[in-house]
């Protein structure tokens, strides 16, 4: 059974946005079909432009398809990355988070997988209490949390050692590195998880 995952994400600068692709590399690799979805830029072009990374990333992003309500129903996971806003989920993930209602009152996202990657300044920036405010929208929705766990406990340690969901700083080319191949390997885990929660939703 072939699973299909949509990582969605936002990004301001950039970071979310690779981890993002390493969870995709990761998902594919184990056989998953893919979809890459960017949550809507909500901040005014005045504030995006004090920011010269901010800017360029968009722009370098604005061919990325936008998430909507028919990546949920089509995928069987879903990936959401955000970077830490103060311990919490960036507002633009959270804006298309709560538009949701009405598919989650038809229980679209029921016994599909979820699980959450995300990025701070800091180590102890806030990464945890970010990954647990994501999953109490997922424990609503009545998803299955796939965390990262130890699973691959080298891996994990190496990549930032958080159990509670990939999630990295601003690393070296060596912290970069390690975290890439966490993602990777956490992206190819959840697909499999993923098309095994599938088989079961089909046998009912």
């Amino acid at each position: 059974m072939i699973a299909r995952i949509a990582v969605i994400y936002y990004s301001s600068t950039g970071t979310i946005h690779s981890l993002a692709q390493d969870i995709v590399r990761g998902a594919e690799s184990a056989g998953a079909e893919v979809r890459l979805r960017r949550a809507a830029e909500l901040a005014p072009d005045s504030v995006v432009d004090q920011n010269p990374e901010w800017r360029a990333h968009l722009d370098a992003t604005k061919d990325v398809p936008e998430v909507s309500h028919d990546d949920l129903r089509w995928a069987d996971g879903f990936a959401f990355g955000t970077p830490s806003r103060f311990g919490n989920v960036a507002s633009q993930l959270k804006q298309f988070i709560d538009t949701t209602s009405g598919i989650w009152n038809e229980g679209v996202m029921v016994g599909k997988g979820a699980t959450g990657f995300t990025s701070s300044y800091e180590l102890h920036g806030g990464q945890e209490t970010t990954l647990v405010a994501l999953y109490n929208v997922m424990h609503h929705w009545g998803t299955v949390i796939v965390p990262t766990g130890y699973a691959d406990y080298d891996l994990i340690h190496e990549g930032g050692g958080n159990p509670y969901g990939i999630s990295a700083t601003h690393p070296d080319e060596e912290g970069r590195k390690a975290v890439r191949l966490a993602a990777e390997f956490h992206g190819a885990r959840f697909a499999r998880v993923c098309a095994a929660l599938r088989t079961v939703r089909d046998e009912g």
